[in-house]
């Protein structure tokens, strides 16, 4: 076996062990140091939905891998180059997922017997030649660390809590990071004595690491060739909270988010809550039903209502959206999806609440949907639903998921002052002859006035509204009329969207996607064009309604392919709407598509020639 470039375009790194052992941490400081470096990076944080899982257990594992590259890439990677695990849980459950010949580097005070006992392992991977596929260094990663804290009188506890800092302090220098960046953190997290403790940790590790006959394992990746601008690490969360807090400063209206806490979506309303300066207001509610109908009443109110979930949380919220709905408000709808039914796999990633999305609702009860495809696509999407909701006067429902919610990329920070105007619908300057549900003839969005205007009361509630007066009414005629034109606005709103275009081929096969599916699916694409066959991707922004000239695209090709992390639920709509014969490619796993699978599926598919 060749001996890899000390100078490779890409890497990945996983770091792997308890709940308790800092895995988040660690990862997340390195893909922070890295931006810094200036390289393109993808991570997948992967943790148990447990606060701290059974300790040593396999089911306990906590990971982080990430992908980073001096070229531009689409996912935090396949198989791992190297593994850092903590105990001998992290890695057995790890060990199928790194390279032949890839670093292993595991903290050999982890594996005694009661450790390989809750490992279930019969016998030791560090003896029995489960390691012979890899180059493994075994550091006793745990006594060093008490070793290095020793002088600040940390208890043994407390010292170990240090060991995450010490295996970060190797790979630091096995991939020629710096560790100012995490050293300024450290500084500004902690106090005397854990700091002092911490940051020897970290000098303790990367000083073993110089030392340790690692010097032929070292890789350095250089930046990569990025667009001049300003950047920074964003996670998916995050960049839906700047997304809405940049609406907020556009709009010259409050945006409001009423949440109750869920995961993977909780992180937006601990985001949002640092801007209140910026014209947000956040209302952490007693249940998933306060906080939409809160939303609501911000929005009644003149604010941009906000209200965010996962799918659980979503159905509870379903008569509500009804209501904003019927009384056609803007709302903003943050579903980000989890592995389900009922509670799931909290953890863990899926797309299946686009049909709940969708339908989820009684009545013929419209909403628009939209759908973010990776963290750096998340301020775009927030940015355009609250233009969308106040625009039209309807409800948006975002769809993100947690391999979105939890993943950092590298983003363009954009011009504020240079983002798309967020319009509102005609406000009525004269009460004589003032009607609460006369729209206006473009977007067919009713008035938005504020309770309390003098000269504009008008009633509102969940019961059918009278054309113009907003009057209750249950006339069968004027309810179909009211039900058409809610639809029709929709189409109206779809008349305003961009026309899609698909990367790559004019014929042969088209693959579709939407949501996380986007980066393993452009990552085969391209390599299949590469390879000299017919493809091409297309990924979907607009999903309720779709872009205008979707079917006149999925038409030109021979074959549509739908990778998702569900049953078939896009396929069914494109199926349904534009008779296309369209083929799922499913996954339901809790994982994302690995590029070499999805890969194996779709020439699977592509060399079929069943009629479905």
């Amino acid at each position: 076996m060749s001996n890899p470039s000390p100078t490779p375009e890409r890497v990945v790194v996983r770091f792997a062990g308890d709940s308790g052992d800092g895995m988040q941490l660690a990862g997340s400081q390195f893909t922070r140091t890295t931006a810094l470096a200036g390289n393109d990076l993808a991570t997948l944080p992967d943790f148990p939905a447990e606060i701290r899982a059974p300790a040593g257990t396999r089911g306990g594992v906590s990971g982080f891998q990430i992908q980073f590259a001096s070229k531009h890439i689409h996912t935090p990677g396949d198989e791992a180059d190297a593994l850092v695990a903590m105990n001998a849980a992290a890695l057995v459950t790890n060990l199928t997922s790194i390279k032949k010949g890839g670093l292993v580097i595991v903290n050999s005070d982890k594996f005694g017997r009661i450790d390989l006992g809750k490992a279930e392992l019969e016998t030791n991977p560090l003896e029995d030649g489960s390691l012979s596929d890899f180059v493994a260094f075994q550091v006793p990663i745990s006594s060093m660390t008490r070793e290095a804290v020793e002088p600040f009188g940390l208890n043994r506890k407390h010292a170990d809590r240090c060991k995450n800092f010490f295996a970060l302090g190797i790979v630091y220098w096995l991939y020629g990071r710096s560790l100012e960046t995490t050293e300024a953190w450290i500084q500004k997290k902690f106090q005397a004595p854990f700091l002092e403790a911490n940051l020897a940790a970290l000098r303790a590790g990367h000083a073993f690491a110089e030392t340790a006959e690692m010097a032929e394992h070292q890789r350095i990746v250089g930046a990569a060739d990025f667009e001049t601008g300003e950047y920074r690490n964003i996670t998916g969360n995050m960049g839906l909270a700047l997304g809405l807090t940049a609406a907020a400063t556009n709009s010259g209206r409050d945006v409001f988010y009423g949440t109750y806490p869920i995961t993977p979506a909780s992180d937006i309303l601990h985001a949002l809550a640092r801007f209140k300066n910026y014209g947000v207001l956040t209302f952490q509610a007693e249940d998933e039903i306060a906080a939409v109908c809160a939303a609501i009443g911000a929005s009644y109110a003149g604010a941009i209502g906000t209200t965010g979930t996962s799918g659980p949380g979503l159905a509870l919220k379903a008569e509500a959206i009804g209501l904003a709905v019927m009384a056609e408000l803007p709302l903003i709808v943050i579903n980000v999806q989890r592995a389900g039914p009922s509670t799931g796999m909290p953890t863990k990633t899926e797309q299946a609440d686009l049909l709940q999305t969708m339908f989820g609702r009684n009545g013929e009860s419209p909403c628009a949907v939209i759908s973010a495809s990776r963290p750096n696509d998340t301020f775009e999407v927030a940015y355009e639903a609250a233009r969308l909701a106040v625009k039209y006067m309807t409800p948006v429902v975002v769809l993100s998921d947690g391999y979105i919610a939890n993943g950092a990329e590298p983003w363009s920070i954009p011009d504020v002052g240079s983002l798309p105007a967020i319009e509102f619908p005609p406000a009525p300057t004269d009460p004589e002859g003032f009607l609460p549900y006369q729209r206006d003839e473009a977007t067919l969005a009713r008035p938005w006035v504020v309770p309390g205007t003098p000269g504009f009361e008008h009633r509102i509630g969940g019961l059918e509204k009278e054309d113009l007066t907003g009057n209750v009414s249950y006339d069968p005629q004027n309810h179909e009329h009211m039900t058409i034109v809610r639809e029709e606005k929709l189409k109206r709103l779809q008349s305003a969207l961009p026309e899609v275009t698909p990367f790559g081929s004019d014929k042969g096969t088209l693959i579709v996607g939407w949501g996380s599916t986007y980066g393993a699916i452009r990552t085969v694409t391209e390599r299949l064009l590469s390879e000299g066959h017919d493809v091409a991707h297309l990924h979907l922004r607009h999903i309720h309604p779709f872009a205008p000239n979707l079917g006149e695209v999925l038409g030109r090709y021979d074959k549509v392919l739908v990778p998702e992390l569900n049953r078939g639920q896009l396929t069914m709509l494109l199926r349904h709407t534009f008779l296309v014969d369209a083929e799922c490619v499913s996954k339901i796993q809790g994982q994302p598509f690995r590029t070499t699978e999805l890969h194996e599926r779709i020439l699977s598919h592509m060399s079929s020639t069943e009629v479905r």
